[in-house]
């Protein structure tokens, strides 16, 4: 689905993001990236959904170097491609039905796209996708009355919609309650699985990625630390992942807990 090779991404300051990346990632494979603050965990998706370009190595999305694409060929991969923000980018007076529709903008015809802002072409399609996350009663009201964990809902609804082959979820569910959150993830790693589809998702809290994804990347000052199924990941692993410089103790010990009946790990994917 993706390959990384020693891939290093610099900023125009000459601040070093990432470097010595590599990372592969075959089609249909579910994996949570952690980490702490700071890490590269968005710098990483955003190199992965072609919208920065490494500054160094090679990266291959969808059978192909991203950047050898023409522009017309690079909206149409980047149309294969569901990116849920931890802040979605949605205008405050839209209404959900048309952010969630909007997730297909890249695939339909631009006449379609035009006329779905005149009228919404796919009213039932809008209100299943936020059906699934229990918005469906308010596929006509506006982004503006939303607040944020329901807002980050509406973000995922559209990637839903999208029906991409590649959905990267970038702290997807940081607004909602442990309960929430994992529903909400077993939702999107349900509609991965069923449609064949590749999961990857960076998450702060590391209960919910370890009891949500087959295989766990850590991430720590722009480096991967590690990547190992999640039965290989125990406490002493994260706590050298997690450590302050003063050798704080690892954010796993400070994460709400999951709520009672979450599944074991690696398995609410299944």
């Amino acid at each position: 689905m993706f390959r990384l090779h020693d891939v290093e991404l610099t900023h125009g300051n000459g601040f070093v993001a990432l470097r010595d990346i590599s990372l592969a990632v075959q089609a249909g494979e579910q994996l949570a990236i952690v980490g702490p603050s700071g890490a590269g965990k968005t710098t990483l998706l955003r190199l992965i959904s072609a919208a920065l370009r490494p500054s160094k190595g090679r990266i291959d999305v969808l059978g192909g170097d991203p950047w050898a694409l023409s522009a017309a060929a690079l909206r149409c991969l980047r149309a294969r491609i569901g990116v849920a923000h931890q802040a979605p980018p949605l205008p405050p007076r839209q209404r959900l039905v048309t952010a969630v529709l909007a997730g297909r903008l890249g695939q339909w015809p631009w006449w379609k796209g035009i006329a779905s802002l005149a009228y919404p072409v796919d009213i039932a399609g809008a209100r299943a996708a936020l059906a699934r996350l229990e918005l469906g009663e308010r596929v006509f009201d506006r982004c503006d009355r939303l607040s944020g964990g329901q807002l980050q809902r509406v973000g995922i609804a559209r990637v839903l919609y999208q029906q991409a082959q590649l959905v990267l979820a970038d702290e997807p569910v940081s607004a909602l309650d442990p309960a929430l959150a994992l529903q909400t993830i077993q939702v999107l790693s349900s509609d991965a699985a069923a449609r064949g589809a590749t999961l990857v998702a960076s998450l702060h809290a590391v209960d919910l990625a370890l009891a949500c994804f087959p295989r766990i990347v850590g991430m720590r000052a722009g480096r991967i630390a590690f990547d190992l199924p999640v039965g290989a990941v125990d406490e002493a692993l994260l706590s050298e992942l997690y450590a302050t410089e003063g050798g704080g103790l690892p954010l796993l010990a400070s994460e709400p807990p999951l709520p009672a009946g979450a599944p074991r790990r690696g398995t609410c994917w299944r």
